[in-house]
């Protein structure tokens, strides 16, 4: 059983990936991209710039095997999977900010830095949101959450719980408004720098971790493998894959504000509704 669950786990990925790609668009781009030679920086940190795009690969598949893939069924079965995710979002700070300190250049650097202040501010609506969804199920595992849904779904009891998470995954993904690490305005940020196969690699890892982030959100807000007539996986996948488009859409189509206007929306709007949310669903919980 824990051969075909790590054959889930890497197929959804790479099958999801190859859905991300679609959905941006890039596809021919990307091909092309890997037969390009790579073009390197003065003093480069070779070890870190090797390491990020697999360090975001690898934390997007440990994300995705705390997912269960049926009811009662997930790779890692732990009482505490949103602490393993909540770990897995500090991770992706360090690595995308690793990813722009690596090439020893300005604009990867400023997106690193600007990656960096903006992500704490997200982080913590993030486990506020996550948490609040976990108390219906009165556990922190993904497998109780899910079994807590089978009545009523949490995008339902709470309502806004979905909506918040969906700014966290715009965040981990580098998507639209927040995509202040690789934003074009600093010509493509910890990527500027990049080219050929790195560059390749570092947008496929970003095309995982939507999957897994869209994964998430569908087991934690959507019941994940849970619905009728189809097996869990299929209602598991069909779920991501709408959240998937639903975060594109949202990335192609929501604008960028100036960082120092995103920040103040994030501390004085963001983090107290989603302490909020947290609040109103402790007291529906009693």
């Amino acid at each position: 059983m824990t051969g075909l669950l790590v054959l889930a786990v890497l197929a959804t990925l790479l099958a999801g990936a190859c859905f991300a790609v679609l959905l941006d668009r890039a596809q021919p781009a990307l091909v092309a991209e890997f037969f390009r030679a790579r073009v390197e920086t003065e003093a480069p940190d070779r070890l870190n710039r090797d390491l990020a795009p697999a360090w975001y690969l690898a934390l997007a598949a440990i994300g995705l095997s705390v997912v269960p893939f049926a009811p009662g069924l997930a790779l890692i079965d732990s009482p505490a999977g949103i602490v393993i995710w909540g770990s897995c979002e500090a991770l992706i700070v360090v690595t995308i900010f690793l990813h722009g300190w690596a090439p020893n250049a300005p604009f990867p650097l400023i997106g690193a830095y600007r990656y960096a202040a903006l992500a704490l501010p997200v982080m913590l609506p993030s486990m506020f949101v996550l948490i609040a969804a976990a108390l219906p199920a009165e556990s922190l595992s993904l497998v109780a959450i899910v079994d807590s849904q089978r009545e009523i779904w949490n995008v339902i009891r709470q309502p806004l719980g979905l909506p918040l998470f969906l700014v966290v995954a715009l965040a981990l993904t580098l998507r639209g408004p927040m995509d202040y690490a690789d934003g074009a305005d600093i010509a493509t940020g910890t990527s500027a720098e990049e080219s050929g196969a790195a560059r390749a690699t570092w947008y496929l890892a970003r095309a995982a971790m939507l999957v897994s982030v869209s994964a998430l959100a569908a087991t934690v807000f959507l019941g994940g493998p849970l619905g009728p007539l189809l097996p869990g996986p299929v209602w598991l996948w069909l779920k991501t894959a709408a959240l998937m488009a639903l975060t594109a859409w949202l990335g192609n189509h929501v604008a960028r504000p100036p960082p120092g206007r995103m920040l103040t929306l994030l501390w004085i709007l963001l983090l107290p509704l989603s302490f909020l949310h947290l609040a109103i669903s402790g007291v529906l919980a009693l």
